[in-house]
């Protein structure tokens, strides 16, 4: 994410400045690199790419995609399909549907098998829709998100004795000066509140999830505000990854609505 999305250096809403002209370079720009890790997708239990060979494609404007060579594949699972489809900046792809006992996923797999001069690394190599897979590992950790894990991402936490005061509809919900600040590459700051900053009256609990490659696994709250509940206003990273640790069981507030406000100093 950090290098093709939001600020980032190939992103289009590039924030940072060069040292030199970077007029005439392409708008859309592509970069490959070597991943170090092994990478093994997982489909109804068979092991279906099982690399230490891996690529990581980043491309102004979309999420990393993982591509692998063909021989680290279990191409038996593979039947060619009639679909295909055009990129400028890659080629034309072809699709494969993958197999495994009952389990038929469509179009899960695409190759370049002709790439464009641009990028003639990608001949050989087949990439995975992600979401098509069961289950992605790198190495012996699950991957999950979405998508692959950007190495250039960063997700930094800070204690801060700031003061930090949550209104919603006007009425003050928590003021703390023990929040910590969580800076994610690409992402405005984020403010996590103590668990304990929150009166829990106002609180239901919520069945709501969401994964992040970068932080783990999140549950929801909904909070009720003068007789109005708003719903998952709160969420929380009980199951945080290590980059994270530090603000886990803290809650952080969806400030997209107008009359939520998230005032720091």
């Amino acid at each position: 994410m950090s290098l093709t999305m939001g600020p980032g250096p190939l992103a289009h809403a590039n924030r940072g400045r060069f040292n030199t002209d970077l007029s005439a370079a392409p708008a859309h720009l592509l970069y490959l690199h070597e991943v170090p890790q092994r990478v093994r997708g997982v489909v109804a239990g068979e092991v279906v790419v099982d690399t230490e060979r891996a690529v990581l494609l980043h491309e102004s404007g979309l999420l990393p995609q993982w591509y692998v060579p063909r021989e680290d594949v279990r191409t038996d699972l593979l039947t060619p399909t009639s679909t295909s489809t055009h990129c400028p900046f890659k080629g034309d792809a072809s699709y494969w549907t993958l197999t495994v006992g009952d389990r038929v996923v469509q179009d899960a797999v695409w190759a370049y098998p002709e790439p464009v001069d641009a990028v003639p690394e990608l001949a050989g190599l087949v990439a995975f829709w992600f979401d098509r897979v069961d289950a992605w590992y790198e190495e012996d950790e699950l991957v999950f998100g979405g998508h692959p894990r950007d190495p250039f991402h960063r997700v930094d936490t800070r204690r801060s004795s700031r003061r930090v005061t949550v209104t919603v509809g006007g009425r003050e919900l928590v003021s703390t000066d023990r929040a910590l600040a969580l800076y994610e590459t690409g992402l405005p700051t984020r403010w996590y509140l103590p668990r304990e900053a929150v009166d829990p009256a106002l609180l239901t609990a919520s069945d709501t999830r969401s994964e992040c490659p970068y932080k783990g696994v999140a549950s929801y709250a909904h909070v009720t505000v003068d007789g109005a509940r708003r719903q998952d206003l709160l969420w929380s990273y009980v199951a945080a990854f290590p980059e994270a640790q530090a603000v886990a069981g803290y809650w952080a507030v969806d400030d997209s609505a107008d009359d939520v406000e998230v005032r720091v100093g």
